[in-house]
């Protein structure tokens, strides 16, 4: 009996040492397949939330009840996005307000009228050529005081004012007789301006003949005919369309004598013949190419209405 008990306890201490082998080599077994596992799945295990009965936990009177870990993920975000310290920066840098720009309406009314003088249009010509024209060339453009007549000092009508710069306008018409020319050019700012100021002459300019030298409804080629034909003694027109006719040979400056600019005159933007920029670059260019070379020459005198 003694040796049957002996061989009993060597079997079953044999059975646990096999057990114990076998568990060891169960859990080296694990091992290696969690660590050949990715993380990927790994961090989506862990961010999955946890089952019900895993949150139940058993706590004492007076502890805090437990919260989800992403709770907390989410209460930060939206604290994070709610910061007053964002919306204080956002208050302290206001936006920048642009300054109204100044309209011509509000300079005129808010200055008295000012008469032309021969210097605007000497430091308007002196400005509009200095950054396309040399030291040498821009002295060329300068007038003399004596090209000058005497400025509208706004009392004049037209009529009047012209009777005092051209005492002699009568004379002069009966000893016209070229064709292609004319005596007296009057400068405005548009068509209807120029109907305007020959109705504005009719006391002044008595028998002579007046032609329209503007682009609405009439063609160059009209007005080249009209020119050839008889002798004018005035024309008045807008400055490009009568650029375009110098250049054409359909008006000659040779018997010119007087160049009035409609200067002072404002249309319903409260705009005179220079704050028009289509009609300042004409007239600049008119009074380059054709006007202050005759003006020189002693042949003819400018004036500013």
């Amino acid at each position: 009996m003694i040796v049957t008990e002996k061989k009993i306890e060597l079997c079953h201490t044999a059975t646990i040492k096999e057990l114990t082998i076998s568990l060891i080599r169960m859990e080296a077994s694990l091992l290696q397949k969690a660590a050949q596992k990715p993380k990927a799945t790994h961090d989506m295990e862990m961010s999955q939330d946890p089952p019900e009965q895993n949150i139940k936990m058993k706590r004492k009177k007076g502890d805090e009840p437990v919260e989800h870990v992403t709770v907390k993920k989410s209460k930060k975000l939206t604290e994070y996005f709610v910061d007053t310290e964002v919306e204080e920066k956002i208050e302290a840098c206001p936006l920048k307000i642009r300054k109204r720009r100044k309209k011509i309406s509000d300079i005129v009314l808010s200055s008295a009228p000012k008469p032309a003088a021969p210097a605007d249009l000497q430091n308007m010509i002196a400005q509009y050529f200095k950054n396309d024209r040399s030291v040498i060339e821009l002295e060329e453009l300068k007038l003399p005081d004596s090209c000058f007549l005497q400025s509208n000092d706004l009392t004049h009508t037209l009529s009047s004012y012209l009777k005092q710069v051209c005492p002699k306008w009568v004379k002069l018409c009966k000893n016209h007789t070229e064709k292609k020319s004319a005596l007296m050019l009057i400068i405005c700012s548009s068509a209807l301006r120029a109907l305007e100021m020959i109705r504005m002459i009719t006391a002044f300019k008595g028998d002579c003949k007046t032609l329209k030298l503007f682009a609405k409804h009439i063609k160059v080629e009209n007005q080249i005919k009209w020119l050839a034909k008889g002798v004018i003694h005035l024309g008045v027109g807008t400055p490009g369309r009568i650029r375009s006719l110098i250049e054409q040979d359909g008006l000659s400056v040779q018997s010119l004598k007087y160049v009035i600019l409609d200067w002072n005159w404002r249309d319903q933007k409260f705009r005179r013949l220079m704050d028009i920029p289509e009609v300042k670059q004409e007239t600049l260019k008119l009074l380059e190419t054709s006007i202050i070379p005759a003006c020189k020459s002693g042949s003819v005198k400018l004036g500013l209405f």
